[in-house]
């Protein structure tokens, strides 16, 4: 059994045994974290932790890396509760675009966005899309992620949609970070259906057998946004997935705020993402929900539009996640500390909510809270040690930087710099 023991740890953070399944409000900014900290790794558990002044003498050598992680900090790997990291195809063309004043609606109107990467994805080999979605999960794990929701949506026939699939559970099986499955049929309705939506979900209604039976998704999603599929549309789709056990995780809020966050939530959504637009409703219908809001910064970044309103959020005492929201068109990266450093620079989150939102409650996002998000004796031994450098808050402030140093999935360095 292989075992890791980090020591000298200058601050040990989001650490504990008595976390609740998600924070919220004023509880993301009082996270736990212990100065000159130690941390035990047994096999892919986390055993042990606490002060250095209270490390016991190690008995058995066999086995064990001693890393000493003097002047650096360490906390739970990220976790990245949206993304799309399985594509074909980059989209820069679409970016210069952008430079020249065309609308992310213009762009797809002349057969671009999510129906441009559609056309090549339908064209491109399963093995393609498998070498292309592990490399990013490579990236991946040098920027801190741990684990990661990965959706389909850029299939958009019945048979590309499963391809997309088997390529994400292909990546569960082979890649150390935790994946889970989303399947996003209802991402965008191929032209020949634009006057008929319910004749394209019902042949996205028709490979929920398939799905259920290789157990190729743990939650269903849809872009629930004007001029692309609507509160009605959602809740038919919804309806039938719920009988084969998939659970809602809804694009929703993007561009209008229609009443599709309440909808969501009446049908089970564990989450809502996007909420660049959120009026008093849609803050009363979370505050009435075990749903989680999970905000996309480096979308708003990428199309210059308005910033999710995390501060209000949590002033009405309600949870909040953030992840990438990676893909080709409209967020270009996968960078979590990117993520942490739009929170607080854009968003007015602190250092320390901005890590809870990215870490415990992306973890709620995804139905991880058991095992992923924090420092605890019992869960998965998933975490970053960073570079040594002078506080928690340099990570945020350094943005562009990687100070990621190691990244320790499942008891076992799945990246490193350098040699410590």
């Amino acid at each position: 059994m292989s075992k890791i023991l980090i020591k000298n740890i200058k601050g040990l953070y989001l650490v504990g045994d008595d976390f609740p399944l998600v924070l919220k409000g004023k509880a993301l900014a009082e996270i736990s974290h212990i100065t000159n900290a130690y941390l035990a790794i047994e096999s892919d558990k986390i055993v042990d932790y606490g002060a250095m002044d209270d490390l016991m003498g190690i008995v058995d050598w066999n086995s064990l890396t001693v890393i000493d992680a003097q002047d650096r900090f360490v906390f739970p790997a990220f976790c990245d509760s949206h993304t799309h990291t399985v594509f074909a195809k980059s989209r820069e063309l679409e970016f210069v675009d952008k430079i020249h004043g065309l609308t992310y609606e213009q762009i797809a109107a002349k057969g671009g966005g999510i129906l441009n990467s559609a056309r090549v994805l339908q064209q491109t080999d399963e093995e393609v899309l498998y070498k292309l979605a592990f490399d990013r999960l490579n990236e991946m794990l040098a920027t801190g992620t741990g684990a990661v929701e990965i959706k389909s949506g850029y299939g958009l026939t019945s048979e590309a949609e499963l391809k997309m699939l088997r390529v994400i559970q292909r990546l569960k099986e082979t890649h150390p970070i935790a994946i889970k499955a989303t399947f996003l049929g209802a991402h965008a309705y191929p032209i020949e259906y634009r006057e008929n939506h319910y004749a394209y979900l019902d042949q996205m209604i028709d490979l929920f057998p398939i799905i259920a039976e290789e157990q190729l998704a743990d939650f269903i999603d849809i872009f629930c946004e004007l001029g692309y599929f609507s509160i009605e549309e959602m809740q038919y789709i919804m309806n039938k997935a719920r009988d084969f056990g998939l659970v809602p995780k809804v694009h929703v809020n993007q561009f209008n705020a229609f009443g599709g966050i309440q909808a969501a939530i009446d049908l089970g959504a564990i989450s809502v993402d996007h909420l660049e637009e959120l009026n008093q409703d849609d803050i009363l219908a979370l505050q009435n929900s075990s749903c989680i809001p999970t905000l996309l910064p480096s979308c708003s970044f990428f199309l210059n539009i308005p910033f999710g309103q995390a501060r209000t959020l949590l002033n009405h005492d309600l949870p909040l996640a953030l992840a990438t929201d990676f893909n080709p068109g409209t967020t270009p990266s996968s960078n979590m500390m990117f993520i942490w450093s739009l929170a607080c620079i854009k968003m007015r989150l602190t250092p320390e909510e901005a890590l809870s939102a990215m870490t415990l409650n992306g973890a709620y996002a995804m139905g991880l809270s058991e095992s992923h998000g924090s420092i605890s004796r019992g869960k998965k031994a998933n975490v970053i040690i960073t570079d040594a450098i002078p506080s928690l808050a340099y990570l945020p402030y350094s943005f562009g930087k990687n100070c990621v140093h190691t990244t320790i999935l499942n008891g076992q360095i799945a990246y490193q710099k350098s040699q410590f």
